[in-house]
């Protein structure tokens, strides 16, 4: 009889926990072993994660690490908006929004989340099935790969609403793209779409997933035909504009969404990993993961304690006003905050009602 090293038993409720065979180059599956598929499963709030749903990240990730049969693991989401777009912001604004003490627990459970994907004994793939914002990013960042369908959007949210990407992206994204490009991303939080972040090295394949007149096409609303040169031409990976913009729309309006190509190439790369010796691979990761943790673990404990008490100023206006701002307009007034800010104004409730959408 086998020793169990699980912490605990779990049924997933939050999450979905599955093993799926692995298949050979011929794509036939493989007796035996396995890849697990570990998947939020909020698609009506484009798979934000809630503090239960964080726990049993945690406890699956643990579960995949420790199964002797899982050749590797696949973190993704149900659908095909989102991978992942960070903390469930409804449960922010309503529970954590003015407790620090509180956010500060919750963080300690979303660090472990990190770590539990650093630390896992398998090869860990991000299949981004759509956007993956904030601490989506984060969480995507801290996977070993990641394979994305090309209408996925990548980036940060937090400044624009009352935190810090400090989940994870001030420390991995400078190792990814360079400090420059992780400054303007980390600060600013202008999406990048997929191709731009294969450009930037952020990750490792991008795959259409736009179906017109049943043949895949790439994303219309990008440029995916020419590379950045030294005259200013037009950079691979960028938004169109104007009358090229209207026609991608179109084009869209036309297709249909199928994932289908993301889960071959999702499948044939977990085929590539199972075809190595898995004590060699192991180490391989587990080596360059560091790069990853020396950042990581430097920081993770005092940015948790920033963040908490960021909940009493920033974050409490700002993610109130995301969960509670009228359509269209879901941040505070940044330039009304400012002056009050210079006029000398303490951070209270008068404030946060003076600069909030919700409360005008």
């Amino acid at each position: 009889m086998l020793a169990s090293h699980n912490l605990t038993d779990i049924t997933y409720k939050e999450i979905l926990f599955e093993k799926r065979p692995c298949k050979d180059f011929n794509g036939n599956p493989v007796e035996g072993v396995y890849n697990a598929w570990i998947i939020l499963n909020n698609p009506q709030q484009y798979n934000s994660y809630t503090t239960d749903a964080v726990k049993e990240v945690i406890l699956a990730m643990r579960e995949a690490s420790n199964d002797r049969s899982v050749v590797a693991v696949v973190f993704t989401a149900v659908g095909d908006k989102a991978f992942c777009t960070g903390g469930n912001t409804k449960e922010y604004a309503e529970y954590y929004a003015g407790n620090p003490q509180e956010y500060k627990q919750y963080m300690r459970l979303f660090n472990d989340m990190v770590s539990s994907i650093l630390m896992n004994d398998k090869p860990v793939v991000c299949r981004v099935n759509g956007m993956r914002i904030g601490g989506g990013q984060e969480i995507g960042m801290a996977c070993d790969f990641s394979i994305a369908q090309d209408l996925a959007r990548f980036g940060q949210a937090g400044p624009k609403h009352g935190s810090a990407p400090d989940g994870g992206s001030t420390d991995f994204l400078p190792l990814f793209v360079g400090i420059e490009n992780a400054m303007v991303s980390c600060t600013v939080c202008d999406p990048w779409s997929a191709y731009e972040a294969l450009r930037a090295g952020l990750i490792t394949e991008v795959v259409p997933a736009l179906k017109v007149n049943g043949e895949f096409i790439p994303n219309p609303l990008v440029h995916t035909d020419q590379w950045i040169n030294n005259k200013g031409q037009i950079i691979f990976g960028t938004p169109k504009k104007g009358d090229e913009f209207a026609k991608g729309k179109e084009l869209m309006k036309s297709g249909e969404v199928d994932l289908a190509m993301l889960d071959q190439a999702v499948e044939l790369f977990c085929t590539k990993l199972m075809y190595l010796m898995p004590n060699c691979l192991s180490k391989t990761i587990n080596s360059l993961r560091k790069h990853k943790l020396e950042h990581w673990d430097k920081n993770k404990e005092s940015n948790r304690e920033w963040l908490a008490l960021n909940m009493m100023t920033e974050a409490k206006a700002g993610f109130q006003a995301f969960n509670d701002g009228p359509k269209g307009q879901r941040e505070v007034d940044f330039v009304k905050l400012r002056q009050m800010l210079a006029e000398g104004h303490e951070w209270n409730d008068e404030m946060i009602r003076a600069i909030s959408p919700q409360y005008e």
